[in-house]
């Protein structure tokens, strides 16, 4: 088993419990990680082996533009997405963080992390 990681995937989204928040949008960060068996593709070089990290990206991208309350729910289905979208990864951790939320302070991020096991 090994891990595969995409990091700091910066995307504009429409996140928020605040009417203001899903009209104006924030920028979020995002970080993925994915455990899946990566003895094959260690032997054999082929794409077609592993988990594509393009394919990663795309998933988080396609999740982070549906507008949702609060990033737990988005956190979900990036998760949820990875694994249909790729049978190798056996677990998966996101990370979501909303890059200045509107605390009425100076707080350089709010986030989530959500981590599952394929069942």
């Amino acid at each position: 088993m090994g891990f595969i990681t995409v990091e700091n995937i910066r995307v504009f989204s429409h996140h928020g419990c605040l009417p203001e928040e899903t009209i104006i949008g924030s920028n979020y960060r995002v970080d993925l990680k994915v455990e899946a068996d990566l003895k094959k593709s260690s032997f054999s070089d082929k794409l077609k082996d592993t988990v594509d990290y393009v394919m990663l990206n795309a998933v988080v991208v396609r999740e982070m533009k549906k507008p949702s309350n609060l990033l737990e729910a988005v956190a979900a289905r990036i998760i949820c997405s990875v694994f249909e979208a790729c049978p190798l990864v056996q677990w998966a951790s996101v990370s979501v963080a909303k890059i200045n939320p509107p605390l009425g302070g100076d707080v350089e991020k709010v986030g989530v992390v959500l981590e599952e096991r394929r069942s």
